[in-house]
């Protein structure tokens, strides 16, 4: 992605994160609603701030595998506790999909939240993605190092809601 692409939504906007974001995202990915989900990353390259009117309210990432046999594209989010249950998640993984299938284009995508991990799930399942299978012990818990299974979900170009 160009340094200066902006992706919007309805509500959103998706843009890389500079300098001056790193604090917010930070108090982001230590609440406790987050940090469930979420390790601490060593730093925010790589990926865009979700901004909602003028606030950076937390960040998505995503990587594409460009080998053309298994060629497609990985999402993952966090969005601060105070955004959750209002279709802000939904908005930002629409948003940066439609941006992957019609400008990257790629023909399938996959994002893998913790299995227990329902309201992310939901999100993802209202944009069109689908179950695939459990991940068995897939990624440790941040808060208690234990491993826990993930969800492994995808969605094809023509799926998206």
């Amino acid at each position: 992605m160009d340094r200066n692409t902006e992706l919007h939504g309805d509500r959103v906007a998706l843009r890389t994160v500079v300098d001056a974001d790193t604090d917010t995202l930070h108090r982001i990915v230590r609440e406790p609603e987050v940090a469930a989900w979420w390790s601490t990353p060593e730093d925010f390259d790589g990926m865009l701030v979700i901004v909602l009117d003028s606030e950076v309210v937390g960040a998505v990432q995503y990587e594409e595998e460009d080998d053309p046999d298994y060629r497609h594209a990985s999402i993952d989010l966090f969005l601060s506790a105070r955004h959750h249950g209002r279709g802000i998640g939904a908005e930002t993984v629409r948003t940066l999909a439609r941006w992957l299938i019609e400008v990257r284009g790629h023909h399938r995508l996959t994002i893998d939240p913790a299995a227990a991990n329902t309201t992310a799930i939901r999100s993802y399942t209202r944009v069109g993605f689908k179950p695939v299978g459990v991940l068995r012990a897939y990624e440790r818990d941040p808060l208690t190092g234990t491993w826990r299974d993930g969800l492994l979900m995808d969605l094809l170009a023509g799926e998206l809601t």
